[in-house]
């Protein structure tokens, strides 16, 4: 109801969604409001950045079921992107010594979407030496005002919590909690997961280099450490398995946990939450179509982060299996604690048991394969031999 009401009342003001040239003018119009209480001038790179999103906010546009709150929702996150890459730049260049710090030893989670690498990056995170980039650091990016910055994103969040109740029963979002780094990458999939974009989106996405990315990334990591007692950073996201050469570039010494999880059940949970994110954007949510569309993706992103790891170094990957991982955490956090050269201590014991204990984990949800219009053998087929790869983890 709460979505119907809002819908409603945006309708004239989210005229632009309903056509790609109306959507770049108003992406423009976004522009010129944000650049004129910037504190630096953008650079090339940034105009790119800008034409990405406006790209993106078109794209949107072509949706012919997207409705006035789906695309006030990506016109708004399209604008806080762009303010917080200017931020950022602006805070490198006022403190060359920001940059000028390494970011030692990154853990990437990585693997399959729904494979515990929320789990493992809590976990992770949690450990005294380690440090996971929070949901409010990360789309407000900054080293003044954090109360305000953590207040603002707390409301936007408490504001989805209300509008998609059943996406937060399975995804819950946290302002001051570790977050994907997905909230500062911009050439990835999510965007995908939110409308049933045109081709013209995959195409240029598959065309495109994501080192940028994850330099941008590597920025914002040096913005938040600034003056603050050296940690590890721990991040995830789900569009990292398939750039693991684009990582160790940037990140040379980056090391990656891999979550494994039989695809069988993996990939009807993830659609799940694409129904639940669709849901939010667009008039009606296809679960066949949904299907259709990420089983393919999902298996190619997995056999691409396959070849890409026969080039690694010896001991870049822990392997983590998601049943091991989930049904015991205490006998398996220790030795993935050690697999990538950290301490397993009473502090991490402790956290893990305030980890597990925490009311507001997601919640055991149902989904079956049947209703994406998937069956057991075209998952199997789609993803080969890492199926049996996942089995032999569980020994």
């Amino acid at each position: 109801m709460r979505r119907m009401v809002l819908n409603a009342a945006l309708g004239r003001t989210a005229r632009a969604r309903r056509d790609p040239a109306e959507a770049l003018t108003a992406w423009r119009e976004r522009l010129r409001a944000t650049l004129a209480t910037a504190d630096g001038e953008p650079d090339a790179a940034d105009w790119a950045f800008a034409e990405d999103l406006g790209f993106l906010l078109q794209c949107f546009a072509a949706v012919p079921e997207l409705t006035p709150l789906g695309w006030t929702i990506q016109l708004r996150s399209a604008q806080q992107r762009f303010e917080n890459r200017l931020r950022v730049k602006w805070i490198h260049a006022r403190n060359p010594l920001v940059g000028a710090a390494p970011v030692e030893s990154p853990v990437f989670v990585v693997g399959l979407p729904r494979a515990a690498g929320s789990l493992a990056h809590r976990v992770l995170a949690a450990s005294p030496g380690h440090r996971g980039p929070l949901l409010w650091e990360l789309q407000r990016t900054g080293l003044d005002d954090a109360g305000r910055s953590r207040n603002a994103v707390e409301r936007q969040v408490t504001a989805l919590r209300r509008l998609a109740p059943d996406y937060d029963a399975v995804r819950p979002l946290w302002a001051d909690r570790p977050e994907e780094s997905t909230e500062v990458l911009w050439r990835t999939l999510a965007p995908l997961a939110c409308a049933p974009l045109p081709d013209d989106f995959r195409h240029d996405l598959d065309q495109s280099d994501v080192t940028g990315d994850y330099q941008y990334l590597k920025q914002v990591l040096q913005v938040l450490q600034y003056g603050e007692r050296p940690r590890r950073w721990i991040l995830r996201s789900p569009w990292d398995v398939a750039h693991l050469d684009v990582i160790r570039h940037v990140f040379p010494d980056a090391v990656f946990v891999w979550m494994h999880r039989d695809p069988v059940f993996a990939v009807p949970s993830f659609c799940s939450l694409v129904e639940r994110l669709t849901a939010l954007h667009c008039k009606e949510a296809d679960p066949a179509a949904i299907g259709r569309q990420w089983l393919p993706i999902l298996a190619d992103a997995i056999e691409r982060g396959r070849k890409l790891r026969r080039s690694l170094p010896e001991g870049t990957v822990a392997d983590v299996n998601h049943h091991r991982f989930t049904g015991y955490p205490h006998e398996f956090a220790p030795l993935l604690f050690e697999r990538i050269g950290a301490e397993w201590t009473l502090s991490d014991r402790n956290g893990l048991n305030a980890i597990l204990d925490d009311p507001a984990r997601s919640k055991p949800h149902a989904y079956t394969l049947e209703r994406y219009g998937l069956d057991k053998a075209e998952v199997c087929a789609a993803f080969g031999d890492y199926r049996q790869e996942v089995a032999d983890l569980r020994g």
